[in-house]
């Protein structure tokens, strides 16, 4: 989309007056259920604009119906929308590029039901991620997502943007936990694909139109997807490795050794635990390591898995695959041990401006990526750090440096994306393209599927409404 599309200003005002005429005609569905504000900075967690203009307009619908409403006003007048969660991601997916009007899904939170046999729970488009899990936990089930920014994020938005995260190893991506998705098109129509079936082979599957389109075809109001019941027993081992070599291999016996109770794999390397040391004034419960592994169980036997975990532990140790480590059961030094991997972002912000990179790619060269480009940048950049999800194939690449720097971030794109490209690899395995990558995603799809995307989303949103600027480049780019 080359040219900007009509804002809010003159447009919005003309809304906001017929909402009224509405309310005055008695009609109670206008402008009472749903809330209209200016640039309030609640809503901006996280990013907070692209471009050099942010909106002035922020509509939080309560209902389905309200989103309908909306989109279908926004639509016959060719008022751009950008729809947003929590606004947690890190590719400028979920933030205006100049003033588009903020539909926000904050007040779309309530809980509709959960299959106490099935686990299977509906619930709206707003609900924050570690609420859901809370709701659960209390009924014997969990979520099977689990993300670093769980206290904020939304529901709808993890979908939105096909989050991964840390249980993916064990239960999936959305694309296999959601069953079912209540979804509103650019011009208003309600697409009600909220199914509540494990199985159902009628046509084509269109929730995955939706699953990781980031808010560009429809805007996702409800959710149905499947949790897996809470385990009775969860264990997780941290342990140091001296070579990344002796990561893969502790991985390749943990799986064959733990099987069906192994729930996540994360990776670090010894400069995160430093930052999460220096900047957080976290302990290392362990020798210090080039690298670090966080392994979790979790399972219905609490003696079963002891030994499995146990026995596993004595082979890694044997082999000197792993030079030590510790163990923790309780709920106090589990979070402890998980807060040594979910706080490395956090200890990056302190460590001065950050370039944040997604990539997936095969395991036994995900570190590689993180060698050559420290080797790359040599002293132009103060820290490059590897970490991730080892169980899929998701390094999070960090580099650091005092202050922005163009000619460093010159020296890091595309160098980064042709080393994906060029190892089988994708240039986002978690976090989309957003406005940030979307010139980029010729790394990781041919030609003819971009094109195909371009239709789609012609099809779906002819005037270009929703979430414009964003992860599809301009055609003549």
């Amino acid at each position: 989309m080359a040219e900007k599309l009509g804002g809010p200003a003159r447009e919005v005002k003309d809304l906001l007056g017929r909402l009224v005429e509405r309310v005055s005609r008695g009609l109670e569905t206008a402008l009472g259920p749903f809330e209209v504000g200016q640039d309030p900075p609640e809503y901006y967690p996280g990013e907070t604009c692209c471009g050099p203009r942010c909106s002035k307009v922020l509509l939080r619908p309560r209902t389905t119906e309200e989103v309908s409403e909306i989109l279908r006003y926004c639509n016959q007048r060719n008022l751009a929308v950008n729809p947003q969660g929590g606004n947690t991601g890190l590719v400028g997916g979920s933030v205006p590029v100049f003033d588009e009007i903020i539909l926000s899904t904050a007040l779309m939170n309530q809980i509709i039901s959960l299959d106490s046999i099935s686990g299977i729970l509906v619930c709206q488009a707003g609900c924050i991620l570690e609420k859901l899990n809370q709701y659960l936990e209390e009924r014997d089930f969990i979520m099977p997502l689990d993300l670093g920014a769980k206290g904020s994020c939304h529901i709808g938005g993890n979908v939105a943007t096909n989050a991964g995260g840390v249980r993916l190893l064990r239960y999936g991506s959305l694309r296999g936990t959601v069953l079912g998705l209540e979804v509103v098109l650019a011009d208003g129509t309600l697409l009600n694909c909220l199914t509540s079936l494990r199985k159902d082979n009628t046509g084509y599957d269109l929730k995955q139109l939706f699953i990781g389109s980031e808010g560009t075809l429809g805007v996702i109001t409800a959710v149905s997807i499947l949790c897996p019941r809470k385990p009775a027993s969860v264990k997780v081992a941290f342990l140091g490795c001296e070579t990344f070599q002796q990561v893969l291999e502790t991985f390749s016996l943990c799986k064959g050794s733990l099987g069906e109770i192994l729930s996540a794999f994360e990776f670090l390397d010894g400069d995160c635990m430093k930052l999460v040391q220096k900047h957080l004034h976290h302990t290392n419960p362990i020798t210090e390591s080039p690298f670090y592994v966080l392994i979790e169980t979790s399972g219905s036997n609490v003696s079963h898995d002891e030994d499995k975990l146990n026995h596993f532990l004595e082979k890694v140790m044997a082999l000197g695959f792993v030079t030590d480590g510790t163990v923790a059961t309780d709920d106090m030094k589990i979070k402890a041990l998980w807060a040594l991997r979910e706080h490395i972002t956090e200890a990056l912000t302190h460590d001065g401006y950050v370039y944040k990179y997604d990539i997936s790619l095969p395991v036994e060269q995900l570190y590689q990526l993180v060698v050559d480009v420290r080797a790359r940048l040599g002293m132009g950049a103060k820290n490059v750090v590897g970490y991730g999800h080892l169980g899929d194939g998701n390094l999070h690449l960090n580099v650091t440096s005092s202050t922005f720097d163009n000619s460093l971030l010159a020296s890091i794109e595309p160098f980064v994306y042709e080393w994906a490209a060029r190892h089988r690899g994708s240039i986002s395995a978690e976090h989309g393209l957003g406005l940030k990558k979307k010139q980029h995603i010729h790394y990781s799809k041919t030609k003819e599927a971009i094109l195909l995307m371009h239709q789609l989303k012609a099809q779906l949103d002819p005037k270009g409404i929703l979430n414009p600027y964003k992860v599809l480049a301009d055609r003549s780019a």
